[in-house]
């Protein structure tokens, strides 16, 4: 059945661009996915900001698609030419600055980026409501507060999903979801939030920019509704040989927070989802507002649907221990051994279930780039020791594992013990769980709390952003809720595995992480003495 839906164009396309691949996934009809495509990308720091430029943007997607098309031939013998409907998504926040022509005014500056600490903070106190360094206001903020000169010629900024979408379909529209890693959404509106938008104006009144912020902003869109269609040039971007037709209807574009929430079946209140890869972030979407703002800790956004959900958000996760295992690796190939990259992974990882509960006081931090949560503009990847410290392997993986989701736990304190945030379910999906066995159960100790995964995990956002456009597809809100949806068309026979929290892992990780907050100055100073 699936290779007549794809000959007869019925067949649903998500694209996310993450941090280290753009993947591409193809689903049908019982939403099961059944294709797929995939391209690895690197961001590269160029003066000092983080950043990926417009050809990589187009030679990434259109090379996760022909891979995808090819995924499809191979499989089902019939070539991917049309598609019902597509939907795009990618790493929220960031700032994509256009003028009136069309032209990008500055390179992309990513959510990596830790240089709006002013804007942040100026920001904040004026709304009186968390204004992240990576929300593209602060971005916008920063260049008025360095008197860049592109700021007077902006007429459009987006995010990398709004601007991919405007590609594809020549609209600049963004979903809820993402708009809220932009600005402060109204949650009773489902819209930016016009009384902040009124304080910025005011707030830069005396520059005498010829626009207003609202001018500026892409058009926000709740999922499910119609975000326009793939046009002929769109259709030409993503598929350069001309053999993909346009007409697919597209869904909103939307942030990898929110299509991490829809793949974990985690939009309705009470529900969470830990996204660990590159970076690490936990969504929780919460029964009523917190109790204040905790800027630089604690993120507001939406979900998809304009839920509101805390965010707490760290830049780092399993970049540093990606290299110290390739570091292995190479020293085993040079004694000769021979492995898969997938063995080297799961063997060093899953010996990490053998250290020591509190990784016999091995600090490692893997600050490859800032943390804001624990301060940090810039960051120095960094590993401390004492004498006495049990230095094994088994502990110095644990450790990495451990110190992986450092500043997330920091965060997460925040909604359970201060705010005493109640959740039903954390279901994790990411790099971070891939090898079985492990990632559950140090993610369990971590959050102090029950942790599942789905079989359907390892798409991710992809397989999230499928599926919100085959919802869009569908008919979206005017049929029935996205919950509701969700529950019947993609998770109604899924396979869920659960891991409970084990005390004794608990307290070990209590105890690393006591020694991580008390080792902080010495990361202060690597940043402060090492250039």
């Amino acid at each position: 059945m699936t290779k007549d839906e794809i000959s007869a164009g019925k067949a649903v396309v998500g694209i996310e661009f993450g941090s280290t691949r753009i993947k591409a996934v193809l689903i049908d009809s019982t939403c099961a996915p059944v294709a797929s495509g995939a391209f690895d990308w690197e961001n590269s720091l160029v003066d000092g900001v983080w950043t990926y430029s417009l050809d990589e943007i187009h030679t990434g997607i259109s090379t996760a698609f022909a891979n995808l098309k090819k995924d499809v031939q191979d499989k089902f013998g019939v070539k991917l030419t049309k598609i019902a409907a597509l939907g795009i998504s990618a790493m929220m926040h960031g700032y994509l600055a256009f003028d009136k022509g069309g032209k990008l005014l500055v390179p992309f500056r990513t959510w990596r980026n830790t240089i709006t600490g002013e804007a942040s903070r100026k920001l904040s106190q004026l709304f009186d409501y968390p204004i992240p360094e990576r929300w593209s206001i602060a971005h916008l903020y920063q260049a008025v507060l360095k008197g860049e000169t592109h700021v007077k010629d902006v007429s459009f900024f987006t995010t990398l999903a709004g601007y991919a979408h405007w590609m594809l379909s020549g609209e600049k529209v963004l979903g809820v979801g993402d708009a809220s890693g932009m600005f402060p959404i109204d949650d009773k509106t489902g819209q930016f939030n016009t009384q902040f938008i009124r304080l910025f104006d005011e707030l830069v009144a005396d520059k005498k920019f010829p626009w207003k912020l609202a001018d500026l902003f892409p058009k926000v869109l709740p999922a499910g509704a119609d975000a326009g269609r793939l046009t002929a040039e769109g259709a030409k971007w993503l598929d350069p040989t001309g053999e993909l037709e346009a007409g697919a209807v597209m869904a909103p574009p939307e942030g990898d927070a929110g299509t991490g929430m829809v793949a974990t079946n985690s939009v309705a209140a009470r529900t969470g989802n830990v996204s660990a890869g590159t970076s690490v972030f936990a969504m929780v979407v919460l029964e009523k507002a917190l109790s204040k703002a905790y800027s630089g800790k604690i993120d507001i956004v939406s979900t998809p649907d304009g839920k509101p959900a805390a965010m707490a958000h760290a830049n780092n996760c399993t970049g540093e221990y990606d290299k110290w295992i390739n570091l292995f690796g190479e020293a085993a190939k040079l004694l000769g051994a021979d492995f898969s990259k997938g063995k080297l992974y799961d063997t060093l990882l899953e010996l990490a279930l053998k250290g020591d509960k509190d990784c016999g006081g091995l600090v490692p931090y893997n600050y490859i780039s800032g943390e804001s949560m624990t301060g940090f503009e810039s960051g120095r990847p960094l590993f401390v020791r004492t004498q006495k410290a049990n230095f094994t392997l088994a502990n110095f993986i644990r450790a990495q594992l451990f110190t992986s989701l450092g500043a997330l736990r920091a965060g997460m304190d925040i909604l359970f013990d201060e705010e005493h945030v109640k959740l039903d379910r954390l279901t994790g999906h990411g790099g971070f769980f891939k090898t079985a066995g492990v990632g559950l159960p140090v993610m369990a100790a971590a959050m102090h709390t029950p942790v599942s995964a789905l079989s359907t995990a390892g798409e991710g956002g992809p397989w999230g952003m499928a599926l919100l456009a085959a919802f869009t597809l569908d008919g979206g809100e005017k049929k029935q809720a996205l919950p509701d949806w969700l529950n019947k068309n993609a998770f109604a026979s899924a396979k869920v595995q659960t891991v409970q929290p084990d005390k004794a892992d608990i307290d070990g990780f209590n105890a690393f992480f006591a020694n991580y907050k008390k080792a902080l100055p010495v990361e202060r100073a690597a940043v402060d003495n090492l250039d």
